[in-house]
């Protein structure tokens, strides 16, 4: 029979729950902490101590509150000094910044993406990134790891990069000779862990956080880059798969007599959704990427016929691969991110008459369809969440 925690175990996780609850909802009183922990005051009192001592928080009287008494603590995380580096690799440009406890975004830098450059490749451009933005960092701060979001799918545990045929220039023979967080490991200027995600998981993690899934437990992510990828929150943990492929919604079959698409089979939502589809149905399809599909979203404003039924068209296919997960996963929220942002605000009510007409009654009723809070940065922000979660699972075991 196995023994209780000891009191040190209980000690710990409670200094983790506390600076996660500070981590995520920000400057907060000590009152406001013995409520929602469910620990006397005294306890917080001790905890924030020790975090203080830590460096992690700090506390400070809170302003003129106006009422008799002695006010009550405010804690808050130390956004400036204890940080993370995160990273964006996407088909067609490379962002990295460092990002305070707390989910503060302090530094950025971006840069396109060479055409055809393999992930491999971009790693030293990331690492002069940090380069440039570690030189700016103040004396006594402390940098707890890196998080890293790729657009494509990663074989877990190892956080390779695993291509699908449709990814040209991902890598040479079609994943990374070492996985990914062990080859930016290398270049790093601090032996810190650096963690690897799917972007879409990571954007799903940092709005379910923060964001415009925060209070829902089940949420799925849509997003548009490389293909069509979600990330899935279920019962508020990460949907990941056996090998870590869960979430390729952009293969799910939607018109078996449709388009071919790069994985070998026809009709994927992908081809109904993603950017060749819209750059096709606009008659536009000697373009290519992110910004020749936005062009086409502001012609549809701007009174375009052809831009219109482009976006008629797609919204329809959206909103039908749409139908199909709430059906099977019945979430509370479905974000649409990426490039999808654009192309659902403009055929939102194409989208929720399909929802409307395909899905179950029930889930049909209970989802809500938003875009981003945290806008293009959830990515990076939930990229950060990945270094800090072992400084959150136990705050004083963080080296």
């Amino acid at each position: 029979m196995r023994a209780g925690p000891s009191q040190e175990e209980i000690r710990r996780q409670n200094l983790g729950a506390l600076l996660r609850y500070v981590h995520i909802h920000g400057a907060t009183s000590r009152a406001e902490l013995t409520t929602s922990l469910g620990l006397n005051r005294s306890t917080i009192g001790a905890l924030t101590a020790d975090l203080a001592a830590a460096g992690l928080v700090s506390e400070r009287a809170p302003r003129e509150t106006g009422r008799a008494g002695r006010p009550s603590l405010v804690v808050r995380p130390e956004s400036g000094r204890v940080f993370a580096y995160a990273y964006s690799i996407e088909v067609d440009r490379l962002r990295a910044a460092r990002i305070g406890l707390g989910g503060v975004v302090l530094d950025r830098r971006q840069s396109d993406r060479p055409p055809g450059l393999p992930a491999v490749d971009c790693l030293p451009l990331l690492a002069g990134f940090v380069k440039e933005m570690h030189q700016a960092v103040p004396a006594g701060s402390v940098y707890v790891g890196s998080g890293v979001a790729v657009c494509g799918r990663l074989r877990r545990p190892d956080g390779a990069v695993h291509v699908r045929p449709d990814s040209a220039g991902w890598a040479r023979g079609g994943e990374l000779d070492k996985p990914l967080a062990e080859a930016l490991g290398e270049l790093l200027p601090q032996e810190r862990p650096v963690l690897v995600s799917n972007a879409a998981d990571a954007s799903a993690v940092a709005e379910h956080a923060r964001g415009a899934a925060s209070g829902y437990d089940d949420v799925i992510y849509l997003h548009r880059d490389v293909g069509i990828d979600a990330g899935i929150i279920v019962g508020g943990r990460r949907l990941t798969g056996q090998g870590g492929y869960a979430g390729e919604v952009g293969h799910m079959v939607v018109n078996p007599g449709g388009n071919p698409c790069g994985c070998g089979s026809y009709g994927c939502w992908e081809t109904e959704i993603g950017e060749y589809a819209l750059l096709q149905a606009a008659g536009r399809g000697d373009a290519v990427g992110r910004e020749a599909a936005l062009r086409v979203v502001d012609a549809a404003s701007r009174g375009d016929a052809n831009a219109q039924a482009a976006i008629r068209q797609v919204g329809d296919w959206l909103g039908f691969g749409v139908a199909n997960l709430v059906n099977i996963f019945n979430p509370g929220v479905v974000i649409f991110g990426g490039t999808l942002r654009d192309v659902y605000l403009a055929a939102a009510a194409r989208v929720r008459s399909r929802l409307n007409s395909l899905a179950l009654p029930t889930p049909r009723e209970q989802v809500r369809l938003r875009t981003p809070q945290l806008g293009e940065d959830a990515a990076l922000v939930g990229a950060a969440e990945l270094a800090f979660e072992h400084l959150l699972a136990d705050p004083l075991d963080a080296g």
